[in-house]
């Protein structure tokens, strides 16, 4: 196609669809698709909107690059039937959707326990806990918590937070957490 052609392959209908479906504006649901396409090899890029990409494209991102939940982040939000993690353009904007500004805590909040939910299980167990810590504080030697440090902060995150004492936490005891952290919203964001 002619230069800057490509920019507006999504069909008006399917266009007012996503803002209506999504906490982005058209604006950002045009940049988003801009992005997108730009992950794809040239010859997919017309139909951009039926395509996948694969989580190694996804991860180069700079948002997501730096952020060291990314692999969690491209399995929640990817509808592979296949289980690779890849992402069609709905995954993309829907993961756009949960980090951007507008969306609201509960909807981070849900997925932000999601994304912590390493074994899927639909609970935080201490093992759940011990890879969220460790994604956090990076794997390097001199950042690394020792064993008993490690402890005591999953002692201390559950105490906090089961309120049911059932030695997990669940959804509900998760978002109350979040409820009290008022900068836990401003963290849970990716801007395009």
């Amino acid at each position: 196609g002619a230069m800057g052609g490509s920019a507006s392959l999504i069909p008006g209908d399917l266009l007012r669809e996503y803002q209506e479906l999504t906490f982005l504006s058209k604006q950002e649901i045009l940049l988003a698709y801009k992005r997108f396409s730009e992950l794809l090899p040239k010859e997919e890029r017309e139909n951009a909107c039926s395509a996948r990409v694969p989580k190694s494209q996804i991860l180069t991102l700079p948002e997501l690059r730096a952020n060291p939940f990314q692999h969690r982040i491209c399995h929640v939000f990817s509808t592979s039937e296949a289980g690779d993690d890849s992402m069609s353009f709905e995954d993309f904007l829907d993961m756009l959707s949960v980090f951007s500004d507008s969306a609201t805590s509960d909807i981070k909040s849900h997925y932000a326990f999601r994304i912590f939910d390493f074994d899927d299980d639909g609970i935080l167990d201490r093992k759940d806990l011990e890879q969220l810590v460790n994604c956090l504080t990076g794997q390097g030697e001199e950042s690394r918590l020792s064993s008993a440090e490690m402890e005591q902060l999953i002692q201390n995150i559950v105490e906090e937070s089961d309120i049911d004492k059932d030695g997990t936490i669940n959804l509900s005891e998760f978002q109350h957490v979040v409820s009290r952290s008022p900068d836990f919203a401003s963290s849970f964001k990716i801007v395009l």
